[in-house]
C-alpha cells in the first residue's frame, strides 16, 4: 500500500494521569471504523483509515486544550471533525489536489455524525448484541473493539450492508466476489461478530 510515512504515536500515558491519551485510545477502534465507511474506493490501497486516525489522535492530543465543550458526546463531535479534516488531507494528497474543500470537510464530518447514528440504529435493532441493552457510549466502543478483531472480509462486508446498508450486488461488485458468496460471507460474518460479542466480557458488565 502507497502511503504516507506513519506519524509520531501519542505519548504514553502515566497511569489515569494522562486524561488526553486515555480517552483517545480509548476510541481509537471506533474512529477507525468511522474512517473505514467514508474512504473513496479510489484511494483504497492508498491510504489506510489507520494513517488518517493515528494523525487525528496526534491532532487531537496537541490540540486538546482547545476543545470548549463539556461534554463526551461534544468531544466526539469535536474529534470526529478532526477525522474529517484528515480524510480530506488524505485525499487532497493522493489526488494531487493543492486547494483546501472546506465544503467536503463539512459533508465528511456530516457523514461521519450519520455513520454514528447508523451504529446506534444497529444497535438499538440487536443487531450486534445478543441482548436488547441500551445503547450507551461503552456499547459503541467495545462494539468497535470487537469488529477490530474480526478478518477484514467479514469486518468489510458487515460494514458495507449494516452499516451503508448496501444492497448485495454493489457488495459483490466492491469486493470483488459473486453476490451468493457475499451472502455466505454476511452470514458467517454476523455470527462471528455475535459469538465475539457473546464471549466479551466486558458486554456482560
Amino acid at each position: 500500500m502507497t502511503s504516507q510515512p506513519d506519524p509520531p504515536s501519542l505519548p504514553p500515558a502515566e497511569g489515569a494521569q494522562d486524561e488526553r491519551t486515555t480517552w483517545l485510545v480509548r476510541h481509537e477502534a471506533y474512529l477507525k471504523m468511522l474512517a473505514r465507511l467514508e474512504i473513496d474506493s479510489r484511494f483504497r490501497g492508498k491510504f489506510s483509515a489507520s494513517d488518517a486516525v493515528q494523525q487525528t489522535l496526534l491532532e487531537a492530543w496537541r490540540g486538546w486544550e482547545n476543545f470548549r465543550g463539556h461534554t463526551d458526546v461534544e468531544r466526539m463531535a469535536w474529534v470526529r471533525g478532526i477525522l474529517a479534516h484528515q480524510l480530506a488531507h488524505l485525499a487532497r494528497h493522493f489526488a494531487g489536489v493543492q486547494k483546501r474543500d472546506v465544503s467536503r470537510e463539512l459533508s465528511l464530518d456530516a457523514s461521519l455524525a450519520q455513520s454514528s447514528q447508523r451504529l446506534d440504529q444497529w444497535l438499538a435493532a440487536g443487531g450486534a448484541s445478543p441482548s436488547a441493552a441500551a445503547i450507551d457510549a461503552e456499547q459503541r466502543l467495545r462494539l468497535a473493539e470487537v469488529l477490530e478483531r474480526l478478518p477484514e472480509d467479514y469486518r468489510q462486508v458487515i460494514l458495507l450492508r449494516n452499516l451503508q446498508d448496501l444492497p448485495y450486488e454493489e457488495i459483490a461488485r466492491r469486493m470483488g466476489r459473486g453476490v451468493g458468496a457475499v451472502r455466505m460471507l454476511w452470514v458467517r460474518a454476523l455470527t462471528r461478530l455475535r459469538d465475539e460479542v457473546r464471549d466479551d466480557s466486558a458486554w456482560q458488565q
